[in-house]
Formats: C-alpha cells, structure tokens, sequence
C-alpha cells in the first residue's frame, strides 16, 4: 500500500482451471436485459495468463440482496494484480443502450472491449510504445466520441476515438505531471472536460472538444493539500449538469472535496471532513473510518457515498446538488472479511439506476477478492447501512486483484 491508500499491490498465486488454461469458463450468462449485472475486472496479473471480467446476476431478497456467479470473459492482456484505489479500470457509456465495455489491462499497457450484449471478447487496443500503467493501473474515462486513459508509469493520457462494434483508434498521447511532480491517478469525463488528479496532492482540467486533452491552465493544489499533506484527491466523480468535481482523498481521516467547474476551469476545492461528526451511524458502536480514495454519487445524486479503503467501512454523506455542499450522513459496521481474506475496499455502485440506488456493491481487495453487498436506508435527514446475510460474494478467480466494478444497467451519468 503506497501514498495513504492510492495502490494496492498484490503477489497471488493463480491455480484455478481458468488461469491454468483448462475449462475457461462456465456457460456464458444470459445476455443484460431486465435484470442487474455486477462485472468486475478481475485484474489478474499472472504471467502468459489473460486477464478476465466476471459476470455476477443480482438477486436475493429486498432484506438480503445478494450476488450469483455467471460466467468470466478473458479480455486479451495481462492485468496489474492492483493500482490506484481511485482509477476506474472497467467503463461504458452510461446508459441502457451501452453496447461495450472497456477494461484496463495494466500489465500487458492495452485495453480489451467487450461486446456487452454477446458477453465476447471485440478487440485488443494499445496506445504507443510508451505507455504503460504496470505498477500503478490505467484508469479509464469516455465521453460520447472518446476513449481516455491514464497511464501511470508513463505520465501520459492516451487518447482513442470509438469505433464501431466497440473498436477503438489510437489518437495519441498528451504527456502530464502533478504540481508537485507527481504521476497521473485518476480520471474523470464529462462532456468536453476532462479532470484528472495526480499522487502528489495536486488537480488538473483538460478540454477535450477536439479529442486530444489541452490543459485548461487551472493545474492546483487542493485546498485540502495545501491544510495537511495527509489529504491526497485521488478517485473522482462529477455530477450529472457537469456543476461540479468531487474528490475522494487518500488521507487518515474521511476527507472529500468539491471544485466548483461550471466556468470550463476548476476552482479551488472547498473541503469536507466525514469523519469528524456523524449524524447516523449504523450501528452506533462503529468508528468514523479512515481513507477515502473512492466516491460515488447515488442516482439521484442526494447521497455520496464513500469507500473508508483502509478500515473497511463504508460512508455516506448528504449531497446538495444545487450547491455542491456535503454534510455528515452515516457510517457502515466493518464489512465481513476484513482482512480475513480480503485487506481494502475499492469502487462502489448501486444496483438501482434511481433514488438512492437501494443496494450499494462494494470491491473487495484481498489474497481472496470478493464483492461487499449493502442495503442503502436514508430519510428525513438520516441513513444508514445494512449488510446482507449474503455478503461476501468470492470472485472465481484465484488471484484476481479486484479494485473496479461496474453494473448493468449503469447508472445514468
């Protein structure tokens, strides 16, 4: 674990029939209608072994959700056995319609695309021969025309144009550094403007209308940086007009930021500690937790919810979306496993695309990756978390490194 829960690392052992070249998968799963995919980018890192994403059908009950295995797609590269906790490494275009998805493989430097619909395997893309994301991950991002990806090791935005059946067309690259020196982390898309922030404490904004990043000149410190070299913005969401940027930190505490981006530039973050006073907590004997590298808002953008990466919880905050502001919501217990197999929390989504989006799943990184499932509760001012009885869900792949999920549907922004 390096720079306040920014990467996680991982050394596993891989002996399943998939990754020994054996039996590679169970039946291929019905193809995403109606009902809730949970696919997770399995992230293995084992030599002359391809890299999966695993397919999990929702179901259970309304008390007790739950997660059930359908069936794991090789994605052509090797993945990175880990990265920054904040950089999404599994993306599509956020909506019903999406007919691809796009996955990271970190350690080979390319990027699989999959037919979401048929669950195969379209194509194999890498951008120059200097990118490359093998010790820290590449995080992914797109707007309607683009595919973006950050490659940590190179310092570079790679940039590709969609194609067709989900192919993609390498653009080029737009070399980047943080304030301080740092290398890129994560990144974020909306519309014409890219955000990206970097492990050095430091934010930066590109316009993207012609494809290729250019900086928006509005490189900076975060407000929450500049208080205590503690805070570190790493994962990244923005909010469905485009308003505003939030900031999830790698710090000791539950530390968020917002920047206010409605002018084309990013504004100086204003800084939320979550940590400090909680006004739910479920159940009251729970402690405030420590990191928050990831944010996502809920559908309806009233809750932001917050993996604590290094204690194993999960918080909520109050959302205003009309002025950006975030007030103390609710803390979960301690998720099942922790560090018994599974070591730190990674991305979030909701299984609903509406409302506070109902169940909340949860990556699980550890020698035994799994999936961490919640029952969202939040009215009149309070929240609170409920574990299912079904939680944890263990990934089918023995060495899989699991730090980014993605639901089917996507939520709509």
């Amino acid at each position: 674990m390096r720079s306040h829960c920014f990467v996680a690392t991982a050394v596993l052992l891989c002996v399943t029939p998939l990754c020994m070249g054996g039996n590679r998968a169970k039946a291929a799963a019905p193809a995403p209608g109606a009902s809730t995919y949970v696919v997770t980018n399995d992230d293995a890192s084992m030599i002359f072994d391809e890299n999966t994403i695993s397919y999990f059908l929702a179901g259970g009950s309304p008390s007790s959700p739950s997660l059930t295995y359908q069936t794991s797609v090789q994605v052509g590269g090797v993945g990175g056995g880990g990265g920054n906790f904040g950089a999404s490494s599994i993306v599509s275009q956020p909506s019903s319609n999406a007919q691809c998805l796009y996955v990271s493989n970190a350690g080979s430097g390319q990027i699989g695309t999959v037919d979401i619909a048929s669950q195969q395997l379209a194509g194999v893309f890498t951008g120059s021969s200097n990118d490359a994301g093998t010790s820290q991950g590449i995080g992914l991002a797109l707007n309607q025309n683009y595919l973006y990806a950050s490659f940590t090791d190179s310092n570079t935005i790679g940039t590709f144009q969609l194609q067709p059946g989900c192919q993609l067309s390498f653009v080029g690259d737009t070399s980047v550094a943080g304030l301080n020196g740092g290398g890129i982390y994560a990144i974020a898309v909306h519309g014409d403007m890219l955000v990206a922030t970097f492990g050095d404490g430091s934010i930066q904004s590109f316009n993207v209308s012609l494809g290729t990043p250019v900086s928006n000149n509005d490189l900076q410190n975060s407000t929450g940086y500049i208080a205590d070299y503690n805070n570190l913005p790493s994962g990244i969401d923005i909010t469905q007009d485009g308003h505003y940027a939030i900031f999830g930190d790698g710090a000791i505490l539950t530390v968020v930021e917002v920047s206010d981006i409605s002018s084309g530039r990013l504004a100086p973050t204003r800084v939320y500690n979550l940590g400090a006073s909680i006004t739910a907590i479920s159940p009251v004997s729970v402690l405030p937790g420590n990191a928050s590298a990831n944010v996502r808002l809920s559908p309806d953008e009233s809750l932001l919810f917050i993996s604590n990466n290094q204690s194993g919880n999960v918080t909520a905050g109050f959302f205003n979306a009309a002025t950006g502001t975030i007030t103390p919501g609710c803390t979960s217990r301690r998720l099942a496993g922790y560090y018994n197999p599974w070591f730190y929390l990674g991305s979030m989504v909701t299984e609903n695309t509406s409302g506070n989006g109902g169940v909340l799943y949860v990556a699980e990184f550890g020698r035994q990756s799994s999936i961490g499932i919640l029952n969202i509760n939040s009215s009149g001012g309070r929240c609170s978390f409920a574990e299912s009885s079904n939680s944890e869900v263990q990934t089918p792949i023995s060495g899989a490194a699991l730090i980014s999920l993605w639901a089917y549907p996507p939520r709509p922004f």
